[in-house]
């Protein structure tokens, strides 16, 4: 038998049915099979919402419940495409996932089999309302099909304040082919920011889904289009740089590949001290200009100065890098002279540089300036229990893939009437 298989309307469609999600609000009313049941004997199945109209709000769920018996299939389609769904472990309740798009027909049909050996069948149609206004995301990081490093953050950028935090939190999902925890974190009412509770393992496929089309963000504002991306952690490229050893060891999956004579921030003033603590490699730029205009001082100002910079790998939103820096080779490896950035050979900086993937971490010794977790991508600067607080939800998820509907129909059809084994889920 399958849930998400074969049924009335819905042949051949799949429809996950795994334990991940939680549960949505309350929907509209049901709607019932017929008939009389036979010496309290058949089974009753209700599908909510009972179809018609079309002011549905998109947050609200489609269930299916079934008395005096279990359900044996439920198929959900919208513009063509299956519906996910939780089927509970005694096979008498399946939900909908996540919540539904705004504007959008649907069709359930559910089949149950009741414990006089009949099935019952029951199909409700039904749209969604349209919704006026909408929260656009953009994402930050990574980029579709990127291969990344060990400590790449998924950042989300919301254009409205989000009120209801913990909805939204509910529709974002990431799963990998290896097992990892990580959490969401709320930096403001416009930005979340997933990260793992250590690096990602090397080699890890990491697949991230923002079921937010439905979610009210707040008011009358919902959730934009649904948003998908797949990404690839690469080799771990883990670099240590120290203020005070003057030199920067970078590790290439656990072995090191080099060491390299660096001059970091001259101090004497915060601004022109290196910020001490796990950077992220966010950009690369060849060349680029700095200058002294960052700080206000432009041309015709004491200490203004304008340098064309090449194999530059930025490292913060403060002006950070690590870089090729010719003029000061001869200092590199015992004193700091720099504006803040990591001065490094030339040479070392053509293999730096064709080394570095965004996210992977360089981590700064011995220097008095702390670097902030919102100063380029410092999230790794919080400790993880402080992490897992920034989440509306107060937890950590994890990655482990889901079954999917083949997997689950085998096991089913093997099973018989028989309830699966209860999964584990995604945060518990």
């Amino acid at each position: 038998m399958r849930v998400g298989g074969s049924g009335p309307g819905g042949r051949g469609r799949r429809t996950a049915a795994v334990l991940i999600g939680a549960g949505l609000a309350a929907g509209a009313a049901s709607c019932s099979g017929g008939g009389e049941p036979v010496a309290g004997e058949a089974v009753r199945l209700a599908v909510s919402p009972g179809g018609g109209g079309g002011k549905l709000r998109p947050d609200s769920p489609i269930a299916v419940e079934a008395e005096r018996g279990t359900i044996r299939n439920v198929t959900v389609t919208a513009k063509g495409r299956p519906v996910e769904g939780d089927l509970n472990a005694e096979r008498t309740r399946w939900r909908s996932r996540w919540t539904l798009e705004p504007g959008t027909a649907y069709t359930v049909d559910a089949t149950a089999l009741g414990r006089d050996g009949r099935t019952r069948t029951v199909r409700s149609a039904f749209s969604t309302a349209r919704v006026k206004k909408t929260n656009r995301v953009t994402l930050e990081a990574p980029y579709n099909k990127e291969t990344v490093g060990v400590g790449m953050p998924i950042i989300m950028h919301f254009d409205r304040k989000v009120k209801d935090r913990a909805a939204v939190e509910r529709g974002l999902e990431v799963t990998a082919d290896k097992t990892v925890e990580g959490a969401w974190h709320w930096f403001g009412d416009q930005e979340v920011v997933f990260r793992p509770k250590t690096y990602w393992p090397a080699h890890t496929k990491v697949s991230f889904r923002a079921h937010i089309s439905g979610v009210r963000t707040g008011g009358d504002v919902y959730g934009g289009k649904n948003h998908a991306l797949d990404f690839k952690i690469g080799d771990s490229h883990i670099s240590t740089a120290g203020e005070d050893s003057h030199k920067m060891v970078v590790m290439v999956n656990g072995k090191k590949a080099r060491t390299i004579p660096t001059s970091m921030g001259r101090g004497g003033v915060r601004k022109y001290t290196t910020t001490n603590g796990i950077h992220l490699t966010m950009d690369k730029e060849d060349p680029t200009i700095m200058s002294s205009d960052w700080e206000g001082c432009g041309p015709g100002c004491p200490g203004y100065y304008s340098l064309t910079v090449y194999k530059a790998v930025r490292i913060s939103d403060s002006g950070e890098y690590v870089h090729s820096a010719p003029w000061s080779v001869g200092s590199q490896g015992h004193t700091n002279v720099s504006h803040g950035c990591i001065n490094i050979s030339p040479s070392h900086a053509k293999w730096f540089y064709r080394l570095a993937q965004r996210g992977d971490p360089v981590k700064v010794t011995g220097s008095s300036r702390q670097l902030e977790p919102e100063n380029g991508w410092g999230y790794w600067q919080l400790k993880w229990k402080d992490w897992v607080k920034g989440s509306a939800l107060k937890r950590s998820v994890t990655t482990a893939p889901h079954k999917d509907a083949a997997t689950l129909s085998a096991q089913q059809q093997g099973a018989g009437a028989q309830a699966p084994e209860k999964q584990r889920a995604e945060g518990d």
